[in-house]
Order: structure tokens, then sequence, then C-alpha cells
């Protein structure tokens, strides 16, 4: 009989405390072994998520791409999980400390979160990544993957019940739910006693109905409606070349560009190579007049198309006569993700770069590298597009909460 959601967040949360207990050398061995694990068992790791792939036949490339494993992947997974467990831990850190004329001493020391509640769409890897991050930072974790991808995520959390059991952990600190249904997606939401917070990862509707419908804490991450911005004094080599890669290094993932910028005196000049290197791609572009007058093959772009996450290969691209209309359309269509200027021109960087709010800021490089492991934190929960509590690429330290230890030597109020 198929145990119900509410019964395996209870479980989670008895749990929760033996992983909040471990030391750092444990959990350093416990996320090793859990590596080990997903490396030789990839073989039965593959076999599930072919039942996936098939299941899932109809899908979108781009979708077919994130839920696709790989003896490769797998390896990449594993290796991710062995920079985490390598990395420094977080708790028991002080954050801060003074004493008071009264001669208390206050510290500020970082803690775990407690229970995390996961939810996610078709991104098997997700399943390691935010089982690392949750055992490295000593919280639990309950995951709720998408039913298109509840083989794969299985025979993962399998794997990880293995390795707990070879270090003598309860494998209830990581438990996958096993109930489906939208409904028992809702009522996740509103699990207060079990869970302490929860993390959606997905696509914009999934996000939208997580926050907007849970009674638990929501730590936000972000739909990616990216930009680049190519100025009028970008190098024509560098503007084209990082344009192309944040559209097609891996245009599934929230990083990816969605929409192009083009200076119009940058356009009449190096425009036809731009485009004809996205069509080279296989890319599809929607643009205005001025980028269709370039090539037949460029659709017209609509509304729609600024404010489209494409997910795929296709790009938006718009002529601007300026950085402050560069500015002013992120400002209006962009989701607070990671936007990006192209240019030789340091007054123009410096605009851009103050005046857009978004997660991460880039100047001469590509939007592709808003990510945990490129940011140097081994593995990521998401990006956060919020801004209270975390920002950005959620690592280790965006696991965590803090509390206030007081120590005195006597001190009374009176």
């Amino acid at each position: 009989m198929m145990i119900s959601i509410n019964e395996q967040a209870k479980q989670v949360k008895s749990a929760s405390d033996q992983v909040a207990l471990l030391s750092s050398e444990e959990k350093k061995l416990l996320l090793e072994t859990i590596a080990d694990q997903l490396v030789s068992n990839s073989e039965s790791i593959l076999s599930a998520n072919e039942k996936d792939l098939e299941q899932s036949a109809h899908e979108s490339q781009a979708i077919l791409d994130r839920l696709r494993l790989t003896t490769n992947r797998i390896e990449s997974i594993a290796d991710s999980c062995r920079q985490v467990a390598n990395m420094e831990d977080p708790i028991g850190e002080t954050i801060e400390e003074w004493e008071r004329p009264n001669g208390l001493l206050i510290r500020s020391t970082r803690v775990p979160l407690g229970v995390i509640g996961m939810i996610y769409e078709a991104r098997p890897n997700v399943t390691v990544d935010a089982t690392a991050l949750s055992l490295k930072t000593g919280n639990a974790v309950l995951l709720r993957g998408s039913s298109s991808s509840f083989h794969s995520n299985n025979a993962i959390v399998e794997v990880i019940h293995q390795a707990l059991a070879q270090r003598n952990i309860n494998e209830n600190v990581v438990q996958l739910v096993q109930d489906t249904s939208r409904e028992a997606a809702n009522e996740m939401l509103k699990l207060n006693e079990s869970l302490d917070v929860l993390i959606p990862r997905g696509g914009a509707g999934l996000i939208k109905s997580v926050v907007e419908n849970a009674t638990v804490p929501v730590l936000e991450t972000g739909v990616g409606n990216c930009h680049v911005y190519i100025d009028e004094t970008a190098d024509p080599e560098m503007a084209i070349s990082i344009s192309v890669d944040a559209k097609t290094d891996r245009p599934s993932v929230c990083n990816a560009a969605e929409t192009i910028l083009v200076h119009e005196k940058w356009l009449e000049r190096y425009g036809h190579q731009l485009i004809t290197r996205f069509i080279d791609a296989d890319v599809q572009i929607y643009g205005d007049n001025q980028i269709q007058s370039l090539h037949g093959s460029v659709m017209e772009a609509t509304d729609e198309d600024w404010s489209k996450e494409y997910l795929d290969l296709a790009v938006a691209m718009k002529t601007v006569s300026s950085t402050i209309e560069a500015i002013d359309h992120v400002k209006q269509f962009g989701t607070g993700h990671s936007e990006s200027i192209i240019t030789e021109q340091s007054k123009n960087r410096d605009t851009f770069l103050q005046r857009i709010d978004a997660a991460a800021l880039y100047h001469n490089a590509s939007t592709r590298f808003t990510d945990g492991g490129e940011f140097g934190f081994g593995a990521e929960i998401g990006i956060s597009t919020q801004k209270l509590h975390a920002r950005g690429p959620m690592g280790l330290k965006a696991m965590t909460s803090s509390k206030y230890l007081i120590l005195g030597t006597g001190q009374t109020k009176s």
C-alpha cells in the first residue's frame, strides 16, 4: 500500500534530528558514498530513465534533454556530489559575534533550515543536487519530482538509501513522494507541521502555483527571460560568440538567453553576421522590422516574444538606439535572472550594471555562467530571483538559517 504524503513528511521530520547532528566528516563520507553508489548503479538508473523517456516521447526536445540521463551525465552528477562533499561545512559557523556592555557575549551561528520540501519538474539531476546540498547542511529532504521523471527519481533515491544504510543513517532523511497526483502535490504545499520550507524548481507555471498556494514558507526560484545586449562598441566576434553561446550551449535551461538586444549602429555593420551564425546553429529568430530585413528566414516578433521563455532553439531579437533603451526593455520584460552587456565602453557598462536589478549581471560574458557549479558552489538547489533570504544560485549557505547564542556569567535583567 502506498504511503500518504502526509505520513512520508512526518517520517522525514522524525528523522531530521539525526542528520542535523552528523559531524562534518560523517556528512563528507556520506556524500562520497552516494557519489560512488550512483556510478556503480548507473545501469539500473539508465534503465529506469529509459522508461521515463519512452513515456515522454511526445514532449519537446527541450523537455527530453532535461529528462535524459547518460553515463557521462551520471558521472557528472556524482562529481558534483563529491564537490559538495569536499566543500567547507557551513553549519556551526560563527556569522558574527559581539559583547554587550553588561558582559553578555552574543554570537550568531549558522544552523540547518530543518526539513526541505523540494518540488521540481523533469530534472533527475535535481534529485541528487537537492539531496547533496540538504545533507551537507544537516537538512532532511522530501522530494517531489514530476510524474514524467518518476522512474528515474525513484531509482536514484533507492541508490541514495543504499548509501544511507551503508553509513548507518535513517533512510527517512531523504524521501521521494510516491503519490504523483496533483492532489498530493497540493497537499504538500500545506504541510506546515512537517516542512520548514518549500523550494520549487521548474517552469513559470509550477513556481507560480507553489508561491500562490503554499502555506509553508517558499524559497522562490525564478524563470529566466535572460537578455544579451550588444552595445554600439561591442567587439563583433566577442558579441557574436557570447550571444550564440548564451542561446545554444544548452537552450533548455533557465540561464539561456531568450532575447538579443542589438544597438542599431552595430547592427548596420555586423547584423548579417550575427543572424547567419544563429541560423547556422539552427536557431529560429523572431525579430523586429530591422532584423527581418537582414534575412528572409527571420519571423516577425510579437509582444509575446519579448516576454517568452523559449527554452528551445528560438530567440527574439530587437534593435535599440541606446543603452538606456536596452535597459528599459530589460526592465519591462526581464525576470530578474541574468542579463549581459557586451561593450568596450565603461560608461555604458556601468550604467547597465547599476540600473538593472537582477540576480546576476554580466559584462562581456555569457549568461550561461549563472550556475552553482560555475560560481564554485559545487551544486545548486536553484537560482533565486527574489530578494529575501537568498538571491542568485543557491548553494550551501542558502540552505541554512541562523540562531543566536547568548553567553553570560550570571547576568540578570533586574
